[in-house]
């Protein structure tokens, strides 16, 4: 596991990690969730990795807007981890496939 302290080291550590899934929050400083979901999208080594973003802020239309960014999935804070571990579950094993 690698944790990233803002969305500028997400991007960064998501090219030079090659991780098998990240969790994305979307309240991040100097660069938001939104922006480094897609900055990892247009990246060629990082295009296909899952990504499931986590967000406190469960508007109407925020699930899109994450699917919109590049996001594969989406949760809801808090964390519900049982459920949350079933998504990563099912994101990983389609990446091994």
């Amino acid at each position: 596991m690698i944790l990233a302290a803002d969305g500028m080291q997400g991007v960064a550590l998501a090219k030079s990690e090659s991780p098998d899934l990240i969790l994305m929050d979307f309240s991040l400083p100097l660069l938001d969730g939104w922006a480094a979901t897609q900055q990892i999208r247009a990246a060629s080594e990082t295009a296909a990795v899952p990504i499931i973003g986590l967000t406190a802020h469960a508007f109407a239309g925020d699930r899109q807007k994450a699917i919109d960014a590049g996001c594969n999935d989406y949760d809801t804070k808090p964390v519900d981890f049982p459920r949350l571990l079933k998504k990563i579950e099912k994101w990983i094993r389609k990446g091994i496939a």
